[in-house]
């Protein structure tokens, strides 16, 4: 196959598959690698799709944040996505900071503290949201959707709270 060729079936297949979903270049360099491309043959194709606009990690990245922010993710796991993306961490702290909104991660953290907390105590009952294992076990669930630790400290009692109130009104 010659270089042209080459070149023009990478770009096809970059293109193909930038169709389907917005990739990073980090995404898309190991999507053509493990199609067979070379690297020089990569390379000019990645050059190309960033002149052409259709390859941008700022607006990757802006786009997974809000993306993942109206998911209720936490900022640490969208962080986290970014970087498993292939993202540099500048561009990643430059989109979350850019992208995420405080009070609205505040908002969401609250909403989700308070849906998990109704589901524990369907499931196990008033008193085990109440143990140190039941706060636990949601804490535990709330760090694992990226919310700050300290804020969900902050936060947890609150929740337990009202959710007991709720019971006995």
């Amino acid at each position: 196959m010659n270089d042209d060729t080459a070149a023009n079936d990478a770009y096809l297949a970059a293109l193909r598959i930038l169709n389907y979903r917005f990739n990073s270049e980090a995404e898309l360099r190991r999507k053509l690698a493990r199609k067979q491309f070379e690297s020089a043959v990569i390379d000019d194709t990645i050059e190309r799709l960033r002149s052409e606009k259709w390859l941008d990690d700022e607006r990757f990245a802006g786009a997974l944040v809000r993306t993942r922010a109206n998911k209720r993710h936490g900022k640490l796991r969208i962080l986290r996505e970014l970087q498993a993306a292939g993202v540099e961490g500048d561009t990643a702290r430059s989109a979350v900071e850019q992208n995420l909104d405080e009070d609205a991660q505040l908002a969401a953290l609250r909403e989700l503290a308070t849906k998990r907390a109704r589901l524990l105590a369907r499931r196990h009952g008033q008193e085990f949201l109440a143990s140190a294992e039941g706060r636990n076990k949601l804490t535990g669930y709330l760090l694992k959707q990226g919310y700050d630790a300290a804020l969900i400290r902050s936060l947890i009692g609150d929740v337990v709270k009202e959710i007991l109130v709720a019971q006995y009104q």
